[in-house]
Order: structure tokens, then C-alpha cells, then sequence
């Protein structure tokens, strides 16, 4: 046989036995399973959060793989944590910290996990909420509900007449902070039932190409309205109060942190004795949330995809129910900062051969933030270049491993964050003001000991671990403000302002072909001039909830009025 047909044959065979292994590498890249629970504490049996907490499908998956019991945000409010978790970068290194910004006006061209594993291969698809109330369909190959809506949410069952449980207290209340019972079955609900529903039918399918599979499980994010039948596993007159609450838990605080701590959400709460039931419907959705992530698990378990596939479960943020006089998010302390995780890998994936020790936990602190590059990590992908977190990987090899970081969590103001060790709890305010935890002794953060001066020398340490450089908060756009609702004037009287709540700014848009007057109605119904708007012009105004703004022409006869509301909007002005 000639050279030259030896040399073919052998280029040939070559070629082939080099696409048979790419072939094959390519089938045995394990899928991933990615699954998000909105707004959950550690209200879970695994982590000791609330006697009363019944969670058996979140503490069974967590007795299967590797249970992290010092995980923490990146960011205490869903917007930052989340565009954290799915690009990889720090809100410190983005600018992104506020819920009020737009991830796409911040980071226009971040690739998200989903597009970063499209890139490589993966089919990636997902349902519900994973990132801040929007999809972003180039990012996914396919989603539920359509991608091209941009809407997360399926269908869902809310109360005709509401609120059910608690009055509004003004502008400056959450509307969706109200609980109660339906009277519904799961699949009446829809939400989260619909979600599971779906992610569950892709589980139970074979692909042709390893999938990236995202599940946003949306409660126990408020409204707190889930079926009955999960409010009666919760007897009101067997309620407990949070264990971390402490009535007189704010006296050793500085003032930044005496700030963050009491808000107007928990004393309406208490004026009207809705503490209890709105424990109660928090539990009930906990425990609705935990049987969705308990039929996504069965469709996993019971399918072609059991072996091959990395599950990973984590929340976006704490959440207060009391703590530091405290309700919602938005603070530094451990209650808000802390959260579920899980990760489950089995065994033959490129980054962990052996898998996950089943049943076994991490004390060491760790952030969301490492999700990104521990699944590049462990699906044999290349290391995405501008991923801030450390990869996880040597932790679920060994729990016990030498872990040299630690975990950073950042507020809304730029130079603010909480910092975690192992035992240790530090809070650094923008304005120098510090606390300091041992959370070893103090699980509750009751007792702040940086003023203790035994304590100097561990608070030298911790400032020096702490991040020194802060990008700048970038502001969202007008144009992606909310819109204020315009109330036609039909006589010369707009109703006084009720001003309650913190100042923010809202822009007011004349589109109008002449100029307009601007006032600000005060609390006795009298008219404040805040002078003219030209034409085609706009005015950014700082204000607070519940005040009025009465717009007229420029012989001062009324045109119209703005009622504020709790968050920043713009305020068009109708053309004539």
C-alpha cells in the first residue's frame, strides 16, 4: 500500500477516533438542575430556623447531597442578589445593589449561566422567577411561560377582594403584603403548581444534549396567599414567635444599624394583631414552596436523568419576621443574609468523580456568588473570566478543606456590607459605623461587640478582609421608572397630602406643547409652588409617599394630579 493511502487512512482514523471521544465526552456532560426558593430564611428543618417549620422534601434533598449551613447573599434584596447569582460579578464590581435598577441598563452584555452553558453546548431552559421579573429570552433556549413575554409568572390565584389580612397603611406599603388561605386546590392555585409542572415533564424526558434546567419556585415571596390546606398545618393559637426576636435587641446598635433595624412594616403589623397570622401564612408558604421543590425532586428521581444530573437549591435572601423590630429584607444581619443551599453532584461528573458524601455539611463561609463558576467547575466547562465568587468544588470534595475567604454581603448604599467567617460576624456601615458578632455564642446577633475593647484587634482583621473599592450605584433610566397614574382635574381641588415614608425622586414629563405649574399640595390642602415646566421638558423632584402634586396650566387653572406612591416613577404629563 503506497505512503500516501497509509497516511490517509491513518489521518482518517485519527479524525475519527478524535470525534468518537468528543462524542462521548460531549454525552457524558452531567445535566444541571437549578432551583430557586423566593425569599426564604432558614425556616428549614435542616437548619434549625422555626420549630414549626415543616420543610421534608427541601430536608431530604439536603440528606442526599452537601448541605451548606454558612451560605449568604451576595445582596439582601432580590434584584442584586439574583443579577449576582446568573452573571457571576459582584454587585461591588458591577454597580448593581438596588432592586429599583435594570440589570440590562447596568450590564448589557453580561452572559448569564444559561447563555454561558448555551455556548457550550447545553440545551438551557427554565420557568418561574430566576431573575428579577423578567426572563431575558436571548439568554435562554427555551422558558415558561413563552420567553418572549418577559413575564416569569403562569397564571395564579389571588383573592378577588383585597387586602384580606392587613390594612394599608399608606402609600409607602408593599401592596402585596398581606396573608391569607385559599380555598383552592394546588392546581387551581397555578403559580408555583404550574412551574413544578413543567420543569417536571422536562426532567422526565430524555435530550439529546445535556440541559441546563432552571426552576423558580416564587414562594414564600410575598403575598403570603397559598392553598388551606398548607395554613392548617399551622394551628394559630400554636404559633411561635421567630426565636431570634428579642424585643429590647437594639440599644447596643449604632445609628446606621438603628436605622436599618425598626420599620413601619412591623409596628402596622403589630396594630393591628397580625403578627401571628402573618407567621402563619410565612409557614404555610414555606411549606407550599417545599412540597413544589418535593415534585420537581420526584420527577428527577423517578426519570432517565437521576444519575446525571447536579441539583443545586438556594435562596436569594433571608427575610425578618420581627428580628431587630425589623420586616422584610434590605438589612446586613445574619437573618436576612443567611439562606439555603444545597448542592447535589453525582458521582463520574469532570469536576467531582467521586460526587457529593450524601448527608454531609459545610460550615465555612460561602456566598451565591460561587454558584456560577462551582458548576463550570464541575461540568468541565471553561472558567468564565470575570466570575468574582471561588469555585465551591473543594469544599464538596472535603467539607473540612482550608477555605481562606470569606463571605461578603452588600447593601444598597455603596461602602455598607456584611462579612462572614467561620463564627465571626462583621457589619460595616458607609458611614465607619461597625457591629460585630460571635455567631458561635450569639446565633441572633443579640449582642454587638465592637465596642468591646478586647475585640480591636479581631475588628482590625476583619476591616482588612473586607473589600476596599466600591463601584458606583448606576441609577435606572426615567424611562424604566414606573408610571405614576395621572388624575384628570374636574374641579379647582386635589386632595392634601399624607406624606409618610423616606424621601426619594420622581420625574415629572411635560408633553405638552406650553408650559406647566408645578405644586405640592401640603397637609392642609393648600397649594406650594414649585414653579414652571417648559414644554417637552422634565423635572426631577424629591418627595415621599403619599404626597400630592397638582399640575396646572400657566393661568394656574388645574390640569391634573400625581398621588406618590412608595418607590420613584415618572410622572407624564398629558400633551394637550
Amino acid at each position: 500500500m503506497p505512503n500516501q493511502i497509509r497516511l490517509f487512512l491513518l489521518t482518517v482514523m485519527v479524525s475519527m477516533a478524535s470525534l468518537g471521544s468528543s462524542l462521548a465526552e460531549e454525552a457524558q456532560k452531567p445535566n444541571v438542575l437549578f432551583i430557586s426558593v423566593d425569599d426564604l430564611n432558614d425556616w428549614i428543618g435542616c437548619l434549625g430556623g422555626h420549630p414549626l417549620a415543616r420543610t421534608p422534601n427541601i430536608d431530604r434533598l439536603a440528606a442526599s447531597g452537601l448541605l451548606f449551613t454558612n451560605a449568604h447573599c451576595a445582596a439582601p434584596a432580590c434584584n442584586p442578589s439574583r443579577t449576582a447569582i446568573m452573571t457571576g460579578i459582584s454587585p461591588h464590581k458591577s454597580g448593581l445593589y438596588d432592586n429599583r435598577q435594570k440589570m440590562r441598563e447596568v450590564l448589557p452584555d453580561a452572559d448569564l449561566i444559561p447563555k454561558y452553558f448555551r455556548q457550550h453546548g447545553y440545551w438551557s431552559a427554565g420557568s418561574g422567577k430566576i431573575l428579577h421579573y423578567f426572563i431575558d429570552a436571548r439568554s435562554w433556549d427555551e422558558y415558561f411561560p413563552q420567553k418572549e413575554t418577559e413575564n416569569p409568572f403562569p397564571r395564579t390565584l389571588y383573592p378577588k377582594k383585597r387586602p384580606v389580612s392587613l390594612p394599608r397603611g399608606g402609600p409607602w406599603q408593599y401592596v402585596e403584603t398581606d396573608w391569607g388561605a385559599l380555598h383552592a386546590t394546588n392546581e387551581e392555585f397555578g403559580g408555583d403548581w404550574l412551574v413544578s409542572k413543567w420543569i417536571g415533564e422536562k426532567l422526565r424526558e430524555k435530550h439529546d444534549a445535556p440541559f441546563f434546567l432552571a426552576c423558580g419556585i416564587y414562594r414564600p415571596h410575598e403575598p403570603w396567599f397559598v392553598p388551606k390546606k398548607y395554613f392548617d398545618l399551622f394551628p394559630l393559637d400554636a404559633i411561635e414567635l421567630p426565636p431570634g426576636y428579642r424585643e429590647d435587641d437594639l440599644a447596643d446598635l449604632p445609628t446606621a444599624g438603628q436605622k436599618r433595624g425598626p420599620n413601619r412594616y412591623f409596628a402596622h403589623i403589630r396594630q393591628h394583631g397580625q403578627w401571628r397570622q402573618a407567621i402563619q401564612g410565612y409557614l404555610a408558604s414555606i411549606a407550599f414552596a417545599d412540597e413544589m421543590v418535593g415534585r420537581v425532586m420526584d420527577a428527577l428521581d423517578s426519570g432517565p436523568n437521576r444519575d446525571n444530573t447536579i441539583v443545586v437549591l438556594w435562596s436569594d435572601h433571608g427575610w425578618h419576621l420581627g428580628e431587630k423590630q425589623h420586616w422584610q429584607k434590605f438589612t446586613a444581619w445574619r437573618v436576612c443574609t443567611r439562606v439555603p443551599m444545597v448542592i447535589r453532584v453525582p458521582a463520574g461528573v469532570p469536576g467531582l468523580v467521586a460526587g457529593t458524601k450524601a448527608g454531609s455539611e459545610c460550615s465555612k463561609p460561602v456566598n451565591l456568588l460561587s454558584l456560577f463558576p462551582t458548576l463550570t467547575d464541575l461540568t468541565g466547562l471553561p472558567a468564565k473570566t470575570d466570575n468574582d465568587g471561588p469555585s465551591l468544588v473543594p469544599l464538596l470534595k472535603n467539607p473540612q478543606a482550608n477555605w481562606p475567604h470569606v463571605s461578603v454581603t452588600y447593601l444598597s448604599e455603596a461602602g455598607s456590607y456584611g462579612l462572614s467567617t467561620e463564627g465571626w460576624r462583621y457589619i460595616h456601615y458607609a458611614n465607619g459605623e461597625e457591629e460585630l458578632y460571635d455567631t458561635n455564642a450569639d446565633r441572633y446577633e443579640w449582642t454587638n461587640l465592637a465596642a468591646e475593647p478586647v475585640q480591636s484587634s479581631r475588628l482590625a482583621n476583619l476591616r482588612e478582609l473586607g473589600p476596599k473599592k466600591f463601584a458606583r450605584l448606576i441609577p435606572p433610566s426615567v424611562e424604566s421608572l414606573p408610571k405614576l397614574a395621572w388624575h384628570p382635574a374636574v374641579d379647582r381641588s386635589a386632595p392634601a397630602s399624607k406624606p409618610n415614608g423616606g424621601p426619594f425622586d420622581i420625574v415629572f414629563i411635560n408633553q405638552r406643547n406650553d408650559a406647566v405649574n408645578l405644586h405640592w399640595m401640603d397637609r392642609n390642602g393648600e397649594l406650594k409652588s414649585y414653579g414652571a415646566i417648559a414644554p417637552q421638558k422634565r423635572r426631577r423632584q424629591n418627595t415621599r409617599p403619599g404626597a400630592v402634586w397638582l399640575v396646572t396650566d400657566a393661568s394656574n387653572k388645574p390640569l391634573g394630579y400625581f398621588v406618590v406612591g412608595d418607590r420613584g416613577a415618572q410622572c407624564l404629563i398629558p400633551a394637550n
